[in-house]
């Protein structure tokens, strides 16, 4: 008898150890984020914590007086770890309280199926959790992010909140596909949220990317990148954090307004609620095909191409920048002082600054006579391998104008470090360049009777 009562005091022992080895006494007080719904008990209440277990992963509190049932003995509630932040002592977490009165009873449900949860208040930022159309969130505060952007350039009506859904994730969510209200007590009627199952790979790796126009990707293939056009951004963004998909082109932006992205199969998917669908035609390729009339079913069905380049046009955009001043300083470093004998004097700036003086000859024949002597260099142009077998490069003086307009006067450029004009110091010759000859920024011929004009290095 003695050898079975030590027995059963072993694992007595054993299962007190296991218990109070889960469940650690936590004295405290802490602030309700989720309404506990069946005691009623809102959101933003002030609760004493007694016991926080880490298996059952709750937090075991006090129910307040004036939310005790009649009748009820019962005088705790389990809360999910997620739904109860621990403050600390009581006037820490009646502190924290008034922090979060201002939300306290606001929760938010989703318009929009797939709206994305994301861990930072940025649309690149990677995603969490995905929101099922008509799911119930509860809004924690609103944090300063990155808006979305409209067709217009300007930000979208809306702002992010630091959220939480039902579950107890715990993220990021832009405002402006959400239905904000005030909840104190009964049922939320949460839709039930979207399982990792229930994902779409090949969506998510369209949403992942960003498409540009098809232009920039012939551009980058052919190297000669136009940094004005790069930097209109043209291209096609879905929207996910907003549900507004928007299609940014040369001749028009478009927007739409949906409800959902569903598949069609064959790597297509449609806008639900929008006369908008794509389909993936290669790894870097996407068709968008989209009714015209300002978003109307009825309008005439259009399809455009958009590919997903290795780096963004930012970053092509500040490497043409870069290659562009390398080309100047090859000229700049010739001189920077210049002087020819039939046309004038030219200085130089390492800014691209041009002061050219005594170019009287080349008035209306190269120069049109509303020029002023000043304005800057620029580098935009490309020459064809016949022609980049021929010279250096192409250049644009923009002069200044008496009218106030920049006139754009285009020479090839070829440099002599020395001996290879007739002198000993070095110099450059340019090429004048007709607009006939350049389509956008590419020089397609020289002219049938080619101005040229030497200039030497300034003793």
């Amino acid at each position: 008898m003695l050898k079975k009562a030590r027995y059963f005091q072993l694992i007595l022992a054993a299962l007190l150890v296991l218990l109070y080895g889960s469940c650690r006494r936590t004295p405290g007080w802490g602030v309700l984020l989720w309404t506990a719904e069946e005691e009623g008990i809102p959101s933003g209440t002030v609760l004493q914590v007694y016991i926080k277990s880490n298996i059952e992963k709750v937090w075991v509190a006090e129910i307040p007086r004036e939310y005790r049932k009649a009748n009820d003995k019962n005088k705790k509630i389990e809360i999910p770890l997620s739904k109860l932040e621990l403050a600390g002592s009581k006037q820490a977490a009646k502190k924290r309280a008034a922090e979060f009165e201002e939300y306290a009873l606001t929760y938010a449900e989703t318009l929009q199926d797939g709206l994305p949860i994301r861990d930072d208040p940025d649309n690149s930022a990677r995603r969490v959790y995905r929101l099922r159309s008509g799911e119930v969130i509860k809004i924690i505060k609103p944090v300063e992010g990155n808006p979305a952007i409209s067709t217009t350039g300007a930000p979208l009506p809306g702002e992010w909140f630091r959220v939480l859904t039902e579950d107890g994730t715990s993220g990021y969510c832009f405002s402006y596909r959400l239905r904000l209200f005030k909840h104190t007590i009964g049922p939320l009627n949460s839709a039930p949220a979207q399982m990792d199952d229930a994902r779409d790979p090949g969506l998510e790796n369209v949403l992942s990317k960003v498409w540009v126009a098809e232009i920039y990707g012939e551009m980058l293939q052919g190297g000669n990148i136009d940094i004005d056009t790069f930097s209109k951004h043209w291209g096609f963004s879905p929207g996910e954090d907003t549900g507004v998909a928007n299609i940014f082109l040369p001749d028009a932006d478009f927007s739409f307004l949906y409800n959902s992205i569903q598949p069609e199969g064959g790597d297509s998917w449609r806008f639900e609620g929008a006369a908008l669908s794509m389909k993936l035609r290669s790894p870097t390729t996407l068709a968008v095909q989209f009714a015209a009339g300002s978003g109307a079913s009825n309008g005439n069905r259009r399809t455009v191409l958009f590919v997903n380049l290795p780096t963004s046009l930012d970053d092509i955009i500040m490497q043409e920048e870069t290659r562009r001043e390398a080309l100047f300083d090859t000229i700049y470093m010739e001189g920077p002082i210049f002087s020819s004998v039939s046309y004038g004097r030219l200085y130089l700036s390492e800014e691209q600054d041009f002061l050219w003086e005594g170019f009287d000859r080349l008035i209306s024949t190269v120069i049109p006579a509303a020029a002023l002597g000043r304005g800057k260099i620029e580098m935009r142009l490309f020459l064809p391998p016949n022609l980049a077998a021929q010279y250096n490069g192409a250049l644009t003086f923009k002069f200044k104008s008496i009218n106030g307009q920049d006139i754009p006067v285009n020479f090839f450029y070829t440099i002599d470090s020395g001996g290879g004009f007739g002198r000993e110091l070095g110099g450059v010759r340019f090429e004048y360049i007709p607009a006939s000859s350049i389509d956008n920024n590419r020089v397609l011929n020289r002219a049938s009777s080619p101005v040229i004009i030497y200039f030497y290095q300034a003793d």
